[in-house]
């Protein structure tokens, strides 16, 4: 036999091993990954970004860095993994919010695609949702983890970074002498800082006193008509037909008006107006089951109101809405503007007076952010306002030391993200396949697998 028979026999006999050993080396690549929840979650344990050593190619290690410092700096439970294409993918999040046991937003970057969940004491559903909708687009892992990041601070995440983060290594420290450094100035300018924030409190006064008579002007049209629904309603508590559950709704709706009547005279600061537009709010929805009952209707749920104009009284569906120079969201709408929208018209916005003329509320400066989180609380409006002006403005600190509260003081409840609860979790909150996604309705992202896409 000579030798170049002897090759190809050899390879005939080799090929069914070789092929055998392929088998078994993809069957233990997928293995690895899989038990490879356990080591990202450590990681992410000890730090806020986790880059596979199979995805470095997706994002550098000085970008990881950057990231990651980013998210320490701001103090905020936000968690980001880069992991490669054909990662397994079945319940990746709700396995990785195990094994961390942190509460916390986490956003993963798979290959070429994105897709992010949170507790929701730390972040609504709605809110991640058009969180992951807005960086959607945004290209590269280094652009999209950041747009990510920049929104999420944007929405006022709720809670803090967990504590072993710091243990890992966090923020440098002053040294002795810059602290000492610092004293002496203090000391020798004790009198002339005094007198600085003296001014600077006056200041703050002058401005909160402005800002709520620019909301006073709102305010009073918003209490008006309200009073002009009571009077057109043709409804008396003695009429044939009317029960105790009506005379209740009819009741609570006049209470309402007149606390929201009594709370905006007695309001002294910019915040105060949260707990008229809440009063409102109430007053209308109770008018909307009293019509439901005196119609034989079923009692309609609690919603928002609708984001397009409060006036317009609680929400039928949510319907997707794109801002001028942002992304598409979900926001809840009346039955008109979910018509107009539907049609391809313009919904009826509410538009206030600004130095440059009228504007919809949510361009109109940040003294409107008490109002519509009167109208807009328990978490919704942080994902409502992603990428406008005033979302913009009251996710900054001068926002909160200006009108005493953020996105988190609109009836959040009291976030708690970066607590360590181990397995401890509502599994609902991690839901759904990577790419599917669970928000607003399960219709997020497309499909209920990876899947989905760009």
């Amino acid at each position: 036999m000579n030798a170049a028979v002897a090759r190809s026999l050899l390879r005939l006999l080799m090929a069914p091993i070789v092929a055998v050993l392929a088998v078994l080396s993809v069957a233990a690549s997928d293995a690895h990954a899989a038990t490879d929840v356990s080591e990202v979650a450590n990681a992410l344990r000890k730090g806020p970004v986790y880059v596979d050593p199979a995805a470095t190619g997706q994002l550098s290690g000085s970008d990881a860095q950057a990231l990651a410092n980013k998210i320490r700096g701001a103090d905020k439970p936000i968690f980001v993994a880069v992991l490669p294409k054909g990662y397994p993918t079945r319940n990746l999040f709700a396995n990785l919010r195990t094994e961390t046991g942190i509460t916390g937003l986490y956003g993963i970057r798979l290959g070429d695609r994105f897709d992010a969940r949170a507790d929701s004491s730390v972040l609504s559903h709605q809110a991640v949702g058009n969180l992951v909708t807005s960086v959607r687009g945004a290209g590269d892992a280094k652009a999209q983890l950041n747009d990510f990041v920049d929104d999420a601070l944007r929405s006022n995440v709720g809670g803090s970074a967990p504590s072993s983060w710091s243990a890992s290594g966090g923020s440098p420290g002053m040294d002795t002498g810059t602290l000492a450094a610092i004293g002496a100035v203090l000391v020798a300018g004790g009198a002339g800082a005094y007198a600085l924030v003296r001014m600077g409190r006056r200041r703050q006064e002058e401005e909160r006193r402005a800002a709520l008579e620019k909301l006073r002007v709102v305010v009073d049209e918003d209490i008006t008509a309200f009073g002009e629904e009571l009077d057109r309603l043709d409804f008396h508590p003695a009429e044939a037909g009317a029960d105790d559950a009506m005379r209740a709704d009819y009741e609570r709706a006049l209470d309402a008006y007149e606390q929201a009547k009594s709370l905006m005279a007695a309001a002294q600061r910019p915040e105060e107006v949260r707990g008229v537009t809440q009063a409102l709010e109430d007053g209308r929805f109770s008018l909307a089951l009293l019509a439901a009952r005196r119609e034989g209707r079923p009692l309609p749920e609690r919603r928002a109101p609708c984001f397009f104009d409060p006036r317009h009284g609680p929400s039928v569906a949510d319907a997707t809405w794109t801002p001028d120079g942002g992304t598409a969201r979900e926001v809840p709408v009346c039955a008109a503007d979910q018509a107009r929208l539907a049609d391809g018209r313009d919904p009826m916005v509410r538009e206030v007076d600004t130095a440059s003329g009228r504007r919809p509320y949510w361009d109109a400066g940040p003294a409107y952010g008490p109002w519509a989180g009167g109208y807009f609380g328990g978490g919704i409006l942080p994902g409502l306002l992603i990428g406008t002006l005033l979302g913009n403005l009251m996710a900054g600190p001068s926002y909160a030391a200006m009108y005493g509260a953020g996105y988190g003081d609109f009836g959040t409840g009291g976030y708690e993200g970066g607590d360590v609860s181990g397995a401890d979790f509502d599994s609902d909150d991690f839901s759904g396949g990577f790419g599917g996604g669970d928000f607003s309705g399960g219709d997020f992202g497309g499909g209920g697998d990876f899947g989905g896409g760009f």
